[in-house]
């Protein structure tokens, strides 16, 4: 069984990833929320090994939390990508600084 602490660095790794590809990757909104869901797998694997590791069960229960709200916002944000994608014929990030309702 691995150690806490290699659970942990894969954490970081991922959390590193999904920060990177935020700030490295300004213009397409896909890998946006792909870095987005990176660093909420990154404090899902947080939450799992701490609950593992000090037998108690809320941090697997609050797993479930954060799956759901990924969930939604990976669906209502690729449901207003596509809107966007009808309207405008671009979803990169730079075409779309003037969004007015």
């Amino acid at each position: 069984m691995p150690s806490l602490t290699e659970f942990l660095v894969i954490a970081a790794l991922l959390f590193g990833l999904g920060v990177a590809g935020i700030i490295l990757n300004r213009k397409n909104i896909i890998v946006l929320l792909m870095s987005l869901e990176l660093i909420l797998l990154a404090v899902n694997t947080n939450f799992i090994a701490f609950s593992y590791f000090l037998n108690n069960t809320i941090g697997q229960v609050f797993v479930f939390f954060v799956l759901t709200v990924a969930a939604s916002e990976a669906a209502i944000g690729l449901a207003i990508l596509v809107v966007l994608y009808r309207r405008r014929g671009t979803i990169e990030v730079q075409n779309l600084d003037a969004l007015k309702g």
